[in-house]
């Protein structure tokens, strides 16, 4: 008789915590809390009020605050740690994971300081273990209240992809596989900054035709810089490029695209990162981006005009007026 697999999930925020109900319903699951009372709550009266407020979760899912007793006996680890913590817990629990074991990104930022990807990240902190990331157009309370969405494993070895694919499935969440694991992280990642430029249209007014041409043009200079550090330009046509974009430039349950709208209502951006209790990566990412950008020589000017209203002290309406500009070339151009 074979024992059941055992998953560990790092951090309880929205998605880290629907991914372990997600999995709690294909193999025993255990979610770590940095705080205690949230763990106890989610292990004993199954809701995570704090980030999911009136919103169940699997009935099996446990919950504890102790990363050894999480981690040590799983044979799958998933990480949905934020990028600005994601380093220092897995640190901490480097010395709990057993071998070889896969480790799954949740996290769609990148590392400051560093600019890798975390992907990269768990390789350098536990080398040797098969790396990989979960994502796609999927917002965590519409994935919990059992409406249909997909995502996408990236696994460099095909046949791991496939073997976690049923681990996060059901009948109502589709998983794909994907070898491109650069494609599909970084199109994670660079969606949040495409957001919030979303966002700076919807609190400006501007329009849907506007709206529209930052979407697709933000689509372009995804594909540009991630074709050039080596992924498949097809993958940015699919769940984790155009599908991750449209969902989180368009829905009002995006944080990212909320930033944005608060900036254009006149907010400073530490008034609204103040007032929010769940991360928006796309404000800590988009300066790391545009230093990977300049280094891949990537033309990227949506990203540059939100780096410069988020951490320049530019408005929202000088972001508009800088990407009018912009002399128009080959639709296609830097991509193809």
């Amino acid at each position: 008789m074979t024992r059941q697999v055992q998953v560990a999930v790092l951090g309880a925020g929205s998605w880290g915590t629907t991914v372990a109900s997600l999995t709690a319903a294909n193999a025993a699951t255990t979610l770590w809390a940095r705080r205690a009372e949230l763990a106890e709550e989610i292990d004993e009266q199954h809701v995570n009020s704090a980030y999911l407020p009136d919103m169940k979760l699997h009935p099996t899912l446990r919950a504890t605050s102790s990363l050894e007793d999480t981690v040590l006996p799983a044979d799958v680890l998933v990480v949905g740690v934020p990028s600005h913590g994601f380093r220092a817990t897995l640190e901490e629990a480097a010395k709990f994971v057993r071998p070889w074991i896969p480790v799954v990104s949740l996290s769609k930022g990148m590392e400051r300081g560093t600019g890798l990807r975390m992907t990269q990240v768990i390789d350098s902190v536990l080398p040797g273990h098969p790396t990989g990331v979960l994502a796609g157009p999927n917002l965590a309370r519409e994935v919990l209240q059992g409406y249909a969405a997909a995502a996408v494993i990236a696994m460099a070895d095909e046949h791991v992809a496939c073997s976690l694919q049923k681990l996060f499935s059901s009948k109502v969440f589709r998983v794909y596989t994907s070898t491109d694991v650069v494609g599909c992280e970084i199109g994670g990642v660079l969606k949040n900054v495409i957001a919030i430029a979303a966002g700076m249209a919807e609190g400006l007014g501007v329009g849907d035709n506007t709206r529209a041409m930052v979407i697709t043009r933000g689509l372009a200079e995804i594909t540009r810089l991630g074709v050039a550090m080596g992924a498949d330009v097809r993958t940015f046509a699919g769940l984790t490029g155009l599908g991750d974009l449209m969902a989180t430039c368009m829905s009002p349950l995006s944080r990212n695209r909320t930033v944005g709208e608060k900036l254009a209502h006149g907010k400073t951006i530490e008034e609204i990162t103040a007032e929010m209790n769940m991360v928006a990566e796309g404000v800590k990412s988009c300066h790391v981006v545009l230093e990977l950008a300049e280094r891949y020589g990537v033309d990227m000017p949506i990203v540059r005009e939100v780096d410069a209203v988020v951490n320049g002290g530019n408005r929202p309406t000088d972001a508009y007026r800088g990407l009018l500009r912009i002399a128009p070339t080959s639709e296609i151009h830097g991509v193809a």
